[in-house]
């Protein structure tokens, strides 16, 4: 038994990917197409997209948001997770990334759920409230720039139903957040790590996986 989390060296890593990591085809492939993109350390872990998957399912989410799209994985292992009449609302400003992903969207059969909107992410998250979609989304995933994270999830919690969740990536930062740091992406994310622990219209877990994913569920 261990009182704590285990450090996976590169052998461990692999057994957990071997025995538990069941991915489609499409984000096989997308995965390795971005494996050598010059931003390749964006990309979540499969492992991370499967955890994804599962809570989405577990929610019997039909309406997510997605702030920070790279090349599509992330919003693929969501689409694939909904039902059919369930929709991702995708936000990001680079046509360049995205479009690597649209491809294997199509491929995988889920494109008609992602809805793409090229714009800031605030101008897309402020349209929906003031469309009265408050209260209207079941999941939320937020990887996007670091000094936004704030913002972005104060407006995902307006939009979230009560029991709805936030999925919030890189709350580790490579472990910057645990020393004192002058950049401004780790003290955004050592802020609102604090923040989270202390809000108390949220439950909180963050989990050491990837680089660190929050989870905060909407009370």
């Amino acid at each position: 038994m261990s009182r704590r989390t285990l450090n996976l060296d590169d052998q461990l890593y692999q057994y957990v990917l071997d025995v538990s990591v069941r991915e489609h085809r499409e984000l096989a492939a997308l995965r390795a197409a971005t494996r050598t993109h010059q931003h390749a350390g964006m990309q979540i872990s499969p492992e991370q997209g499967q955890l994804l998957a599962l809570l989405v399912k577990m929610l019997d989410a039909r309406r997510t948001i997605e702030i920070g799209v790279f090349t599509g994985y992330s919003a693929l292992t969501v689409a694939l997770a909904l039902p059919e009449d369930g929709r991702v609302l995708a936000c990001d400003v680079s046509d360049e990334y995205t479009a690597v992903g649209k491809p294997y969207w199509q491929r995988a059969g889920v494109a008609h759920k992602i809805d793409l909107v090229l714009a800031p992410a605030l101008q897309t998250l402020d349209a929906q409230l003031a469309q009265g979609q408050a209260g209207r989304y079941d999941f939320a995933f937020i990887d996007a720039d670091k000094t936004g994270y704030d913002n972005y999830y104060e407006r995902c919690l307006q939009l979230l139903r009560t029991g709805g969740l936030i999925a919030i990536d890189n709350v580790l930062w490579g472990g910057a957040v645990a020393r004192p740091s002058n950049d401004a992406d780790t003290r955004s994310l050592q802020t609102l790590n604090l923040k989270l622990r202390d809000d108390a219209r949220i439950d909180l877990a963050l989990l050491p996986i990837g680089d660190g994913l929050t989870l905060a569920r909407k009370r």
